[in-house]
């Protein structure tokens, strides 16, 4: 029998009608959390399970209208603080004045979490030299320029925690995700090189590396509609839920990490270990991108 999961999760990006904790509700208290990409998919329940566990937040992403009614969502459900912001990590100027406006809402960061990604499927020959550049560009450098700008404005005098949110895909070179692998593999190793330099600040960077994840955009563009199929493969006989990789990331953000540092938790159920990787028949069974 595979592991039951201790809440039922939700689709769309609404709050849990109900969460069972496995940490004390107390565990962020007072802490403030900065969240790309967290105005939808895994950031959005992020947000919600630190907030749930006493943590103030700040979401950003590109689109304002979006990041703002998710922030009124996440208020109403769990009574904390939720500052909605746009900002394209792609640009170190926006990101840096991203930076300043959250700290001066809130008058500190205690975590940052780096969602913001962009993914589609499509094999190394149809992809283009923009759309690569593009992944790389959201995923990669926007992580380096999100962390970058947090570390000289904040967490270098003060410490924190970083939570990086990356994938399994470059594990063993999954098909149709050149661009995605190569950039997830870039974070992990940026995760390792900047526990090292800003150890010394008090400064701690993990990740986190889910595999499909329910009820995602991410998952509704990479598995199509072969999620069941997808699921059967997978070790514990099921996708992940939102709440669990956001319950991996309370865990990295509290004192019971305390000395982890340059690690990625892999949180897929198993399913980089069994997942099939057959470029020439998943060529012929997925639909042709469009990039």
């Amino acid at each position: 029998m595979s592991a039951i999961p201790r809440n039922t999760e939700v689709e769309l990006d609404e709050c849990l009608s109900h969460y069972k904790y496995v940490f004390n509700p107390n565990l962020l208290q007072g802490q403030v959390a900065f969240i790309t990409g967290g105005g939808s998919g895994i950031g959005f329940r992020i947000a919600e399970i630190f907030m749930r566990h006493g943590c103030d937040t700040a979401i950003a992403s590109r689109r304002l209208e979006k990041v703002k009614e998710s922030a009124k969502k996440l208020e109403k459900a769990t009574g904390k603080r939720c500052l909605a912001l746009a900002v394209d990590v792609r640009k170190p100027k926006e990101i840096e004045e991203t930076v300043d406006e959250v700290l001066k809402h809130y008058k500190k960061i205690d975590i940052l979490v780096n969602n913001a990604a962009g993914n589609f499927i499509c094999d190394a020959e149809n992809l283009s030299y923009n759309a690569f550049k593009t992944v790389i560009e959201i995923d990669t450098i926007g992580t380096f320029n999100t962390s970058k700008a947090v570390f000289a404005k904040w967490f270098k005098q003060n410490g924190g925690n970083i939570v990086n949110i990356t994938a399994t895909l470059a594990y063993k070179g999954d098909a149709l995700q050149v661009h995605a692998g190569s950039a997830k593999a870039a974070i992990d190793a940026m995760t390792k090189h900047l526990a090292v330099e800003w150890g010394g600040n008090g400064v701690r960077i993990n990740g986190i590396a889910p595999g499909p994840v329910e009820g995602t955009e991410g998952l509704r563009k990479l598995a199509g509609g072969m999620a069941d199929q997808v699921k059967t493969g997978i070790p514990l006989q099921r996708l992940a839920q939102k709440c669990e990789i956001a319950d991996m990331a309370v865990f990295l953000s509290s004192n019971a990490a305390a000395y982890m540092t340059g690690t990625v938790l892999v949180a897929d159920g198993g399913n980089w270990l069994t997942s099939f990787n057959n470029f020439n028949m998943l060529k012929q069974v997925l639909p042709k991108p469009k990039i």
